[in-house]
């Protein structure tokens, strides 16, 4: 990522650090209303420590920083005077742990749903806490993602255009994860590039969605100028989780190991490819994910999954895909900000940096 940015995440940081401090428990009632003098902050604790420790271990923040990027974009694009514009950037700041906790919630709910081990190189929360201390705290944190709407100093008109936002990408992403469930417990199906692409639309692309749309309506865009960037940004989402799909088959992606893919039987854009292009090979590969799901990691069977689809160009082609939506949709988020932006070139610079 662009050292450029490095300002803006510094104070990304700060709002997110600060959103889940664990002193904020001590004045309840802000978070939970009036309770009991019984109910101590080790409760407190216990409900948010799994969420803290995983938001504290890093992240790119890449999401919330396209926030604030929209944010400025449209301030930009609506010759707001310099006060305006910074009330804006600090309402927008102000609202980036909504984001960052919505995504971080739905890592801790995916390592359970995937019976991943490993998260950001360390364990993943279930394995750390336990699987009903990680469901517990990961549902508690897509409530505390609304949080930030209430302290933001904007009419209540917004916040519940705001709140409606956050709900509809909320139903978006499970919808998401609903159909990759389905797909990977029934090892029979194979759903269509199109099927996939519009999950991968859903379950990653709505934390894209949910952050242009968000940056833009905190700077006054009306709900069709901002759901027509949420719509774009699902995009983006997109092509970085075939991305993402193509790292784990190649380089690995970090915190996990190389291949976690086939054992948990995912149905990726390169398998996808190849089921469309080889059907006559396709039961051989499906025998190295059934081998792999039985016997780990370690089984021989990941890398022959991994050179099979390699060697057929199905992993290259998926990787151009992705590269071309993102490319595609910097070039939308253009023109739907005006070519000049200064801050629609910073997502721009954004986005391309990102590509490995």
């Amino acid at each position: 990522m662009n050292r450029e940015f490095l300002p803006l995440l510094e104070k990304i940081e700060e709002s997110i650090l600060s959103a889940i401090d664990s002193r904020l428990f001590l004045q309840s009632d802000l978070l939970f209303g009036h309770l009991d003098e019984c109910v101590t902050p080790d409760y407190f604790n216990a409900l948010a420590q799994p969420a803290s420790d995983l938001i504290k271990s890093g992240g790119k923040r890449w999401r919330p920083l396209f926030l604030v990027l929209c944010a400025l974009a449209y301030a930009e694009k609506s010759s707001f005077a310099e006060k305006e514009t910074e009330l804006v950037k600090q309402n927008a700041f102000l609202l980036t742990p909504l984001v960052e906790f919505v995504h971080t919630a739905s890592l801790i709910h995916d390592d359970i749903e995937d019976n991943s081990d490993s998260r950001r190189g360390k364990p993943a929360a279930y394995i750390t806490y336990g699987t009903d201390v990680a469901i517990n705290a990961g549902s508690w944190l897509y409530f505390q993602a609304a949080s930030p709407i209430e302290k933001a100093d904007i009419s209540l008109e917004l916040k519940n255009r705001l709140y409606k936002a956050l709900t509809l990408e909320l139903r978006r992403l499970h919808l998401g994860q609903a159909m990759d469930i389905t797909w990977h417990r029934h090892k029979a199906v194979i759903p269509s590039v199109e099927e996939y692409l519009a999950m991968v639309k859903c379950k990653t692309g709505t934390l894209a969605s949910l952050s242009a749309k968000t940056g833009c309506l905190v700077a006054s865009a009306d709900d069709d100028f901002a759901g027509k960037t949420a719509l774009v940004a699902a995009e983006i989402g997109a092509g970085f989780q075939i991305i993402d799909d193509v790292i784990n088959l190649t380089l690995g992606n970090p915190g996990k190991k190389r291949g976690d893919d086939i054992v948990e039987g995912k149905k990726s854009l390169p398998v996808l490819i190849f089921a469309k292009k080889n059907p006559s090979d396709f039961k051989t590969l499906t025998s190295y994910f059934e081998d792999a799901a039985q016997n780990g990691i370690e089984s021989p069977a990941v890398e022959k999954a991994i050179a099979l689809l390699s060697e057929s160009g199905a992993v290259e082609e998926a990787r151009t895909q992705g590269i071309n939506l993102i490319n595609e949709s910097c070039s939308k988020f253009a023109r739907l900000f005006g070519e000049q932006n200064t801050f629609c070139k910073k997502i721009t610079d954004l986005f391309t940096s990102m590509i490995p």
